[in-house]
């Protein structure tokens, strides 16, 4: 992976994460938790899993009140 240094203060680089959308944040917090990214990728697969295998709510199911 390239490297790229820059020279930023403390000031500057919260001002530049506080511009960041929401979205942008989330991909942020992701890249920087390990434990985080891994469970994601593990739910990622598993719901793939489910869904091809029918094991997967069905929107009425998922949203209906019981």
């Amino acid at each position: 992976m390239p490297k790229l240094e820059v020279e930023l203060s403390l000031t500057e680089i919260v001002e530049l994460l506080e511009k960041l959308s929401p979205g942008e944040l989330e991909t942020l917090e992701i890249m920087l938790n390990p434990k985080l990214k891994a469970d994601l990728k593990a739910r990622w697969k598993n719901a793939r899993e489910e869904l091809e295998t029918g094991r997967t709510l069905s929107k009425k199911e998922l949203f209906s009140e019981k």
